[in-house]
């Protein structure tokens, strides 16, 4: 695109929104600054580097789309890439199975910093901070319970993993000079009626209490909800109302994944309630078509609602933004760039919003000034700001990044 006009266009843009009194220069310098965290699962379809089976324990990735990374250096390879194609400031997700074992079994109750040591350097050489996930699923000793299972030794192995995780994400944090932030999801639950809900509820409870009481200082924990899982439709131990009670009970980081509640709800309407009693959030963005199918995440009014929900409640510095989906039926990279676009675009505009002007109309009961320049928003030219942020930052404006995913695809990923 010509870069002149893309000057011209921010111009003109910079102006109407000065008009209604939004630095957009502002904007863009925050969009900079906030990172958003990039799913190495989407570079792979969940497989890691443990063994060559598929998933199991509630979830599962659809389509078979040709180029998958199969090695550490192919999703690091592909990382890089995606990198490339954005502007702004992206972090790395990793979950545990995605370990550098050095082509030996390394059983989940045994793993250990020295297997995310060549991560920790490839990711200071690269300069992406890194993120954690301990991994629940597709594991023999799995099944249908994880830290909530009955069963002392199939609970206690989940339990060493999860505090083994955490440390491993305090020696990223410390290598990196910023928090990692560790997520723990567990798919825990039955697939039919369940008689012993609450039973199970205190044993995850206290496993959570077990693996939490260990003061790390370089990482952040953070626990996901979710509505069911895959084969585990009728119960799901760690519910939304499970994880509302137990982090607002013990200060912990909630996860909200757009993909893990009834299609009908409005997941931006549990922001501001959760902020009044947990320290922070994380937010896994990602696209549900009748429920958590993981699609890629497109700008839609619930993307939309979410991140503006996030800024009207100045709860930007108390929200840690990462992606979550595995969509396995279109270009994997292309996936990737079109998710992180699309959450940058939502958050540019939110933060784009007049929000003075309409907090003062909505104290003055001025509906109808409110409603209409929230319709007149939807017309602005934040197009123009997002290309010249691009254009600032040496990215790819518009749709030229089609072509370099395209190019990759025919030199890279298209010959695996």
């Amino acid at each position: 695109m010509n870069e002149k006009h893309i000057i011209q266009s921010y111009d003109i843009a910079r102006e109407r929104y000065a008009a209604l009194g939004i630095d957009t220069d502002k904007a863009i310098a925050i969009l900079e600054q906030t990172p958003i965290s990039l799913h190495c699962w989407q570079t792979d379809d969940v497989m890691g580097f443990e063994s060559n089976a598929g998933l199991s324990g509630g979830i599962q990735t659809t389509g078979n789309y040709p180029g998958r990374a199969r090695t550490i250096d192919e999703v690091r390879h592909d990382l890089e890439f995606v990198n490339s194609l954005l502007a702004g400031t992206q972090r790395v997700n990793l979950h545990e199975i995605y370990g550098d074992f050095g082509g030996r079994f390394v059983d989940r109750d045994q793993v250990s910093v020295e297997h995310f040591q060549s991560w920790i350097d490839w990711a200071k050489s690269v300069k992406m901070n890194l993120d954690f996930n301990s991994t629940s699923f597709g594991h023999p000793k799995s099944g249908d319970l994880s830290l909530a299972n009955p069963d002392p030794e199939i609970r206690n192995f989940w339990i060493e993993h999860t505090k083994r995780c955490r440390r491993i994400a305090d020696a990223m944090g410390k290598a990196q000079g910023d928090p990692c932030i560790m997520n723990i999801w567990v798919h825990d639950g039955q697939k039919d009626i369940t008689v012993q809900r609450k039973r199970y509820r205190e044993l995850l409870a206290a496993s959570l209490d077990e693996i939490l009481s260990e003061e790390l200082p370089n990482m952040k924990s953070c626990v996901e909800a979710k509505l069911f899982g895959i084969g585990l439709e009728s119960f799901t131990v760690g519910s939304m109302d499970f994880y509302e009670g137990y982090c607002a009970t013990r200060k912990v980081i909630y996860t909200l994944d757009t993909g893990h509640y009834e299609p009908t709800e409005n997941v931006a309407d549990k922001v501001s309630s959760l902020l009044l009693y947990v320290p922070e959030l994380m937010l896994h963005v990602s696209r549900p078509i009748r429920w958590d199918s993981d699609h890629v995440t497109i700008m839609n009014d619930q993307t939309l609602d979410l991140f503006k929900e996030i800024v009207r409640a100045d709860a930007l510095h108390r929200a840690h933004i990462g992606l979550d989906y595995f969509d396995a039926s279109i270009n994997r990279i292309g996936a990737y760039v079109i998710g992180t676009r699309v959450t940058q675009k939502c958050l540019l505009q939110a933060l784009l919003e007049p929000l003075d002007t309409l907090r003062r109309y909505e104290a003055g009961c001025q509906g109808f000034e409110k409603l209409a320049l929230l319709e007149e928003m939807k017309s602005l030219p934040f197009g123009a700001v997002y290309d010249y942020f691009n254009l600032k930052n040496g990215a790819p404006v518009g749709e030229e990044y089609i072509g370099r995913i395209q190019q990759y695809e025919k030199e890279v990923t298209g010959k695996r």
